[in-house]
């Protein structure tokens, strides 16, 4: 989701196209990037399954902490081997080796205290309705997951919820041990949080230009458009390659690829690149797979049996096909496309 070692990158991914490519060179992103976007992703499918987890009244306490660090770094490896053609993105790297380490530290602290004062606490609890901390928690949760769909983790408002918890929820009532050792939990969460995303903000500012918020894509054809799609908008170009537009980045480009390819419109070129891209799928265990794309890896959704995250290649030319293919099938759903 940064720019940087473009130059040499790019012309290896131009070399086939006598044209060049169609994006501007301000839109176009390096090669390996839909690759390594995927370990950054991990860390919102990951609380996004945390928090569906919480939404159910689940204990905290089973919830596979430790398992997601393991996923994360076997996501990073997977996409590592693939990138190797490519030149070494420093910039990326270093911003994945940041998150990933800071957060293997935090679920590591946090399943250990989980696995024992969490434990001990939620064992003392009556009856089956979770008290209000864990329901703040659950709301909590949620909130920050939809919130990182689209913004840097960094960004959320750690300090108002923080606020939240101690000015909207009392303090007497049944249950009083489970609450005050899930309102510490969350305080010390909250606080630390709040801190190291200060620290970061800073650092990311000092080192990375703000990314742009828009994809430039070339496409078969325009689609119709409509008023939730707004954000479709087209760009001069060669109309004889193909419509020229910028759709948004992030959860976004999921959406409206999806949109897009529903129309029966196919990709030929995101960011400036026509190679690879990468796709992940939710799907039931041992599930076929398109014969279009390349399977990288798969990775248990352990808090769902029989579920599995199917992490694929596919080319760009291939991806509105792709997307129309999975959307057709029942029990399979498009998780996320990674854009570059």
């Amino acid at each position: 989701m940064r720019r940087g070692l473009a130059t040499a990158a790019l012309a290896l991914a131009c070399a086939a196209g006598q044209a060049g490519p169609a994006a501007p060179e301000e839109h176009r992103r390096t090669p390996d990037q839909t690759f390594l976007t995927f370990p950054e992703w991990y860390l919102v499918h990951s609380p996004a399954e945390y928090a569906a987890y919480l939404q159910v009244g689940a204990p905290p306490s089973a919830f596979p902490l430790f398992a997601h660090i393991g996923q994360f770094w076997q996501g990073y490896a997977a996409v590592n081997r693939e990138i190797e053609k490519y030149p070494f993105n420093g910039g990326y790297h270093l911003m994945v080796m940041v998150i990933g380490t800071s957060t293997t530290v935090e679920y590591a602290l946090k399943g250990v205290y989980e696995h024992t004062v969490g434990r001990l606490a939620e064992a003392t609890r009556t009856g089956a309705a979770p008290v209000p901390e864990e329901r703040f928690a659950a709301a909590y949760a949620q909130a920050y997951v939809d919130f990182i769909r689209v913004e840097p983790w960094y960004k959320f408002d750690f300090a108002s919820q923080l606020k939240a918890l101690w000015s909207e929820l009392p303090l007497r009532g049944e249950n009083l041990l489970r609450r005050w050792e899930r309102r510490f939990a969350l305080t010390s969460e909250l606080l630390v949080k709040e801190g190291y995303a200060r620290l970061i903000k800073l650092g990311t500012q000092s080192i990375y230009d703000a990314p742009k918020p828009v994809t430039a894509v070339l496409l078969s054809k325009a689609p119709q458009p409509d008023a939730a799609h707004a954000d479709f908008a087209a760009l001069p170009g060669d109309a004889s390659r193909g419509v020229l537009a910028t759709i948004p980045r992030y959860e976004g480009f999921t959406a409206y690829s999806r949109w897009l390819a529903a129309q029966g419109i196919d990709f030929r070129e995101v960011a400036g690149n026509d190679g690879e891209i990468v796709v992940s799928l939710l799907a039931p265990l041992g599930q076929p797979l398109p014969a279009s794309a390349r399977r990288l890896f798969t990775q248990a959704v352990i808090t769902q049996p029989g579920r599995e995250r199917v992490v694929l290649a596919v080319p760009v030319a291939g991806l509105g096909a792709l997307l129309r293919e999975v959307d057709a099938r029942a029990g399979v759903t498009v998780e996320h496309v990674y854009d570059f």
